[in-house]
This record gives C-alpha cells, sequence and structure tokens, in this order.
C-alpha cells in the first residue's frame, strides 16, 4: 500500500499534478511523519503552487531529521534567492519513460560537466535534449544552458545516427553539482538507417550513479556554440 503511494506521488510530480502530489505525500506522512522522501516531494509541490511558506517550512523539517540531506539544503538555497518559478518551464517525462528497451534505451553518465549553477533548477524526470556537432554530441537544457557531453564513443555513434534521422528522448536520471546521469530513449529511426538499433542490444544493468573514478576531471567546454550545428533533437 505504501509503496503504491509512494509510486503515485511520483508520478503525479513527474506529470506536473501538483495539488494530487501534495495530497499523496500527506497521506504518506499520516503513517511516517519523518518520511524524509515524501518530506522533500512535498516541499517540491508546494512551491510549485506557489506556497513558498510551507515549502521552506518542510524543508526545514527535513533538515531536523537528516541535517546533511542535500535534496533539502539545495531547495532551500534556490528559495532563498528568489528561485521559485524556474523548475516548472520544462517538461517532465511520465514514469514508464524510465523503462528499459534493449537497443533503444541507456543511462549515460555525462563527461565535461558545464557551470554547475544550472544544475541548482533540474530534477529527475525532467526533459532535457541532444544537440550535435560535428565533433560531439552535447546534451542542453530547452533554453539551450550546456549541462555536458556524452562519451567519445557514443557522441561518434549518435551523431551519426542523428544525420540519418533518429531522434531520441532524453530525460534526467540523476544529478548533483558534481554528476549528471541521463536516461535516453530512442523514439523513431531514419529511413537510411532504419535497421541499426542505438545502442547495444545485451542486456546491461545500469546503475543510477557514476562512479567517482568514472567522472572527468577535464575543464567543460563551452565552444559548441562556436561549431556548426549537425541537428538538435
Amino acid at each position: 500500500m505504501e509503496a503504491t503511494l509512494a509510486q503515485k506521488a511520483i508520478s503525479y510530480a513527474l506529470s506536473g499534478q501538483w495539488e494530487e502530489a501534495v495530497k499523496a505525500n500527506l497521506d504518506l506522512l499520516k503513517d511516517n511523519s519523518d518520511d524524509i522522501d515524501a518530506l522533500n516531494r512535498l516541499a517540491r509541490a508546494y512551491v510549485e503552487l506557489g506556497k513558498v511558506a510551507e515549502a521552506k517550512r518542510t524543508a526545514l523539517k527535513v533538515l531536523k531529521i537528516d541535517p546533511s540531506n542535500p535534496i533539502a539544503q539545495k531547495s532551500l538555497e534556490k528559495w532563498k534567492n528568489g528561485n521559485t518559478s524556474e523548475a516548472s518551464t520544462a517538461p517532465y517525462a511520465p514514469v514508464d519513460s524510465f523503462l528499459e528497451v534493449p537497443g533503444k534505451t541507456k543511462l549515460v553518465p555525462l563527461i565535461n560537466l558545464g557551470d554547475e549553477k544550472f544544475f541548482t533548477n533540474l530534477d529527475p524526470g525532467e526533459e532535457v535534449k541532444l544537440f550535435a556537432t560535428s565533433h560531439k554530441v552535447s546534451v542542453v537544457t530547452h533554453d539551450g544552458k550546456y549541462l555536458g557531453r556524452l562519451p567519445d564513443d557514443l557522441s561518434a555513434r549518435l551523431g551519426n545516427l542523428m544525420k540519418g534521422g533518429h531522434k531520441y528522448q532524453v530525460i534526467i536520471k540523476a544529478v548533483s553539482p558534481k554528476e549528471l546521469t541521463v536516461f535516453i530513449r530512442e523514439m523513431s529511426r531514419g529511413k537510411s538507417q532504419a535497421d541499426t538499433a542505438s545502442f547495444s542490444q545485451e542486456k546491461i544493468d545500469y546503475v543510477s550513479f557514476t562512479p567517482p573514478e568514472l567522472v572527468h576531471k577535464e575543464t567543460p567546454e563551452m565552444t559548441d556554440s562556436a561549431e556548426e550545428p549537425v541537428e538538435e533533437i
């Protein structure tokens, strides 16, 4: 029962049904008033409804339970600076968008991350875009802010497929100031490469984080705008 209600609360948030999200999370808190996940979701729902004072009180309750909780800390910092209306501008993907399909989906940790100040308003489930140039494939927000890029081997493969007409949906899976992981789903294929799968069709157990030793400690490359774009997805 609790797991089902929690899933409903997540689904409401991902689809932007904030009134329903408030009700679902409040129902969860009736059984466990210290449910940190429910409290963080409730705070987010409140701020989306313009109830900033309620959101702040809820986030502060999280910090009383878990003083180092990064979600509550990030939220309070963002709201302190007045950024309470930016998170609703980008589309959110439905829950079933994260279902794995061999050959058509892949979880990808980005490299060469952009300015971490752009990450403060990102949330899991938010849709972003691929932006291909002649040399790489980057991930950008819907208003064009650079977030990071795909690893070289995947950039080469998807860049070629995008030139041929392949289309992709890209969703934020996990985000922190130092790492960003996206879920990429093939939506359609170009006629010239209709038989070419986007990813290996071998079943892989993906994880939602990047081990620190795999994170590239390179200076973010912000030169995409100077290159001729191939295609934006």
